[in-house]
């Protein structure tokens, strides 16, 4: 039977981090990269880049305009150019970004890293940051001397750092000239990025400072081992009283149905829409916002979700398991789902193939009123440049072009797969099919995609009937996708005080659930939150959805 490496788990931790990460404090921020107001309220607003889609490959399932994304049931067969020249000057960039995966090799010992080296003509030093020292890491940057900092940053969408934008604003280079409106056309694979992705990074004092990691409309999901969940006897259109039914049946003996790990609230996304509650932030048709916090959903949810701990169907260990030991439960059985985010299914098809058949769950329905699922940050991140002259400027941005290159293209397939004959080699159907050395140095160990990448495509490598079942499942919940309204707006309070707040929140509700704490527990704690920043943050959101409408 195959067995699970921890490359296996940590490689499929790569697409989860923002979806379970808990945001903590961070308290080694200088005064130097704080105090600015980076509030887009009252100023004038850069035009966001100009949307150009690139021509590649047709695919065999089409996208939408709604959300739903473009499918590939095969492997390209003639693989265009995206790039006309080698975009590098020969210099030496330094880059840092997060990494899901096991440090790589050095340059000298790295054949991938050596490949794209030499196609981007430059050389890259490269700062890799676990995910688990991401925090700390940034914080000893951004309190450092400015003239340390790498040339190209990767500042990643699942913590909050505070003072965040004001360290943006500060250090980092303003892209606007180069980025807004048509300026973006001189860089075509940027161009290529949907403008969803720049809003939901969002603007800083009115000015563009980033470049955003796409992702899909789906976000967070509740990743099921189908065989386990059918044999309990679930069924399409099922409601609230039947996903209990169907933990109850699938739970037994050292066997849960349900997994958690700590920070996820015990899946608070999945459950939370499925209740139709907002996703973070709801606004009405006046400009008021208002959290999920203090909408009655989000309790009942918080609710059904105690009963179904209580009633011993979440695994035991769920508020202190880490993200790659629930994952190994998933893989061996022991736990029949968990959340994570909806690009895992990249790795959790290849990861199970031949122990079980991953599947995203449909929303159930709550008295009556069908599900919702969660609406993603169309952001996972975004890379910001360090502050230079404007033509070293525009040879950073003509790499973070090449690494955004469509799938389909040979630029891409170089950065996602390696060499062929050397990192990979072709199935049957044409497809990369990853070496022994692949397995060790890739884009995951050596995360070149979180410097820039190009919008995401549905597609599983010898897996046609994967792409298949995920593009119908598309279809059916992006109409009922939850997006949080407050997607790329800029608040002070958030930068200053977001990371206290979602911590003391994410405490409250997890006592709740765990049964060691009364729901009244967390009455308390959204009037505290609402007294310490709650209200001051819709106040604020509310003036910048207003100055960027």
């Amino acid at each position: 039977m195959p067995t699970m490496s921890r490359r296996t788990l940590l490689r499929s931790a790569a697409v989860a981090g923002a979806a379970v990460t808990v945001p903590s404090v961070l308290t080694a921020c200088s005064s130097d990269s704080g105090g600015g107001d980076v509030s887009n309220a009252g100023k004038e607003q850069a035009p966001w880049p100009a949307y150009r889609p690139a021509k590649g490959a047709q695919p065999d399932l089409q996208p939408t305009d709604a959300g739903v994304q473009a499918g590939y049931t095969s492997y390209p067969a003639d693989l265009p150019t995206a790039v006309s020249r080698t975009p590098g000057d020969g210099s030496t960039v330094k880059v840092m970004s997060v990494t899901f995966g096991t440090p790589p090799k050095g340059s000298a010992e790295n054949q991938y890293w050596r490949a794209v080296e030499k196609a981007l003509g430059v050389k890259i030093e490269y700062t890799v940051i676990p995910q688990g020292d991401y925090q700390k890491k940034m914080a000893t940057v951004m309190a450092g001397d400015p003239d340390s900092l790498p040339d190209i940053i990767n500042v990643f969408s699942g913590f909050v750092l505070p003072r965040e934008a004001q360290f943006v604003q500060r250090r980092a280079e303003d892209l606007t000239p180069f980025l807004s409106g048509e300026a973006v056309t001189d860089y075509p694979n940027l161009a290529n990025i949907p403008t969803q992705a720049w809003q939901d990074m969002g603007r800083v004092a009115g000015r563009l400072y980033g470049i955003p990691l796409e992702r899909p409309l789906p976000g967070s999901t509740l990743w099921l081992n189908q065989e386990m969940f059918q044999d309990a006897g679930m069924k399409e259109g099922w409601t609230a009283e039947d996903f209990a039914a169907v933990a109850k049946a699938a739970t037994g003996g050292k066997k849960y149905a349900l997994g958690a790990s700590t920070g996820s609230r015990f899946g608070d996304g999945v459950h939370a829409a499925a209740h139709r509650a907002p996703t973070g932030w709801a606004m009405d048709k006046n400009g008021t916002f208002r959290s999920a916090y203090l909408d009655e959903r989000y309790k009942a949810s918080v609710a059904f979700r105690a009963q179904l701990r209580k009633s011993g169907y979440y695994h035991p260990d769920a508020t202190s398991m880490s993200t790659p030991d629930l994952q190994t439960l998933w893989l061996n059985g022991t736990v029949g789902s968990m959340q994570n985010g909806f690009g895992a299914y990249s790795v959790l098809y290849p990861d199970s193939e031949g122990l079980l058949t991953p599947a995203p769950s449909q929303p159930y329905a709550v008295d009556g009123t069908p599900g919702g699922v969660v609406g993603a940050r169309r952001s996972f991140g975004y890379t910001i440049l360090k502050k230079a002259k404007k033509e070293r400027i525009q040879m950073l941005l003509r790499l973070l072009d090449y690494l955004a290159a469509p799938f389909g293209t040979k630029e891409y397939e170089l950065v996602h797969y390696g060499v062929e004959g050397t990192h990979f080699t072709r199935g049957k159907d044409g497809s990369p099919q990853t070496t022994k050395l692949g397995e060790v140095e890739n884009i995951t160990n050596l995360p070149f995609r979180y410097l820039a990448e190009a919008p995401q495509v549905l597609f599983v490598p010898g897996r046609p009937e994967a792409v298949r079942a995920l593009h119908a499942w598309q279809q059916k919940v992006v109409p009922v996708a939850i997006r949080n309204a407050a997607y790329g707006l800029k608040s002070n309070t958030e930068m200053s005080h977001g990371a206290t707040l979602d911590t003391m929140m994410t405490d409250a509700i997890t006592a709740v659930i765990a049964g060691r704490a009364p729901m009244s527990d967390l009455d308390d704690a959204v009037k505290k939150w609402r007294s310490r920043g709650g209200d001051k943050l819709a106040e604020e959101f509310a003036k910048e959805h207003a100055a960027n409408a």
